[in-house]
């Protein structure tokens, strides 16, 4: 993929969520927010779509494409004994 702006390279990555459970994957939600409980917003999840984030290596350009093929693959570790 190539850059708009200078026809550098384009990278892909993702911006990850922080929260105080753990990491999340950013998601994209159709329609205005709307204010929940303790200044939360109210979503459904199941319509929300993962984001990808693709980084120009020349200029730095991002470019944010939502997309279901985006979805973190399952890791491979094992952590049961």
């Amino acid at each position: 993929m190539k850059c708009p702006k200078c026809d550098g390279s384009m990278v892909q990555g993702f911006i990850p969520d922080r929260a105080h459970t753990g990491s999340f994957l950013m998601r994209w939600h159709e329609g205005r927010p709307k204010q929940g409980f303790w200044n939360e917003m109210k979503c459904r999840w199941s319509r929300t779509l993962p984001i990808a984030a693709f980084r120009c290596e020349e200029c730095g350009y991002l470019e944010l494409y939502a997309d279901p093929s985006f979805k973190p693959h399952q890791s491979s570790w094992n952590l049961t004994p």
